[in-house]
């Protein structure tokens, strides 16, 4: 069933990484797919190029992966590892969700390691109930609402639990085109990026006894199976 998917990441590849299986296999289903980077990660600029020209780069290969998966990529322009973690942002989030007015939204499980992760986890949550809720001159649009999703990532697994599987199988091929957009998760010399991603995939596939699966995980209050009997 296609779908609208929203996927926020702290720094441009977070997303693309973390949801991109997801949204390249929504792709081929005919979904579109959105990715919000609160930052673009400039600070991880290569030697070649200053960190306001790797900017320019890492907003292109956001455009890149976006257009590949059938979507269109929003950009912030809070500095990388400087995201406030404040109203203003939820706003900014919240009209975003507004004018994409997706079924599902993807972004970070808490994290210890990284600050711009760990404040995109809190934020996202207030914009999901900003955009659903209120009514000011601060939020443009309709009221609209939809379910938050944490993904795996390396940076964020302090206590993360898979709780959710997706076959993401019919993506997989897309999704490791879509990759070699990023620099970085092609170039760094600092982390395996794309094979720690794409062999991640296979390990949660064997799990969901699938080719290829993303894992997710929801809040403990979402954490609600009904049943009549066990």
């Amino acid at each position: 069933m296609p779908r609208r998917i929203l996927a926020i990441g702290g720094h441009i590849g977070d997303a693309e990484l973390t949801a991109g299986s997801l949204m390249a296999a929504n792709a081929v289903d005919g979904g579109e797919n959105f990715t919000l980077a609160m930052t673009a990660g400039e600070r991880g600029n290569p030697p070649h190029l200053t960190v306001a020209e790797y900017r320019e780069q890492k907003v292109a290969e956001a455009e890149a992966f976006a257009r590949m998966v059938n979507g269109r990529a929003f950009v912030l322009p809070y500095a990388d590892g400087e995201l406030p973690n404040n109203e203003d942002v939820r706003y900014e989030v919240a009209n975003v969700i507004r004018e994409v007015r997706p079924d599902l939204i993807v972004t970070h499980w808490r994290s210890a390691m990284h600050k711009d992760h760990n404040n995109t986890h809190l934020i996202v949550p207030d914009a999901q109930f900003l955009a659903s809720v209120v009514e000011c001159d601060r939020i443009r649009g309709k009221r609209h609402y939809a379910s938050v999703y944490y993904a795996e990532n390396w940076e964020d697994d302090a206590d993360f639990t898979p709780y959710i599987y997706v076959d993401v199988t019919r993506g997989y091929d897309l999704w490791c085109e879509a990759l070699h957009t990023q620099w970085f998760v092609m170039n760094s010399k600092d982390f395996a990026y794309y094979d720690y991603y794409t062999s991640l995939a296979r390990l949660r596939g064997c799990l969901n006894k699938t080719q290829y699966a993303a894992a997710f995980n929801v809040s403990d209050r979402q954490k609600r199976v009904k049943k009549e009997m066990l």
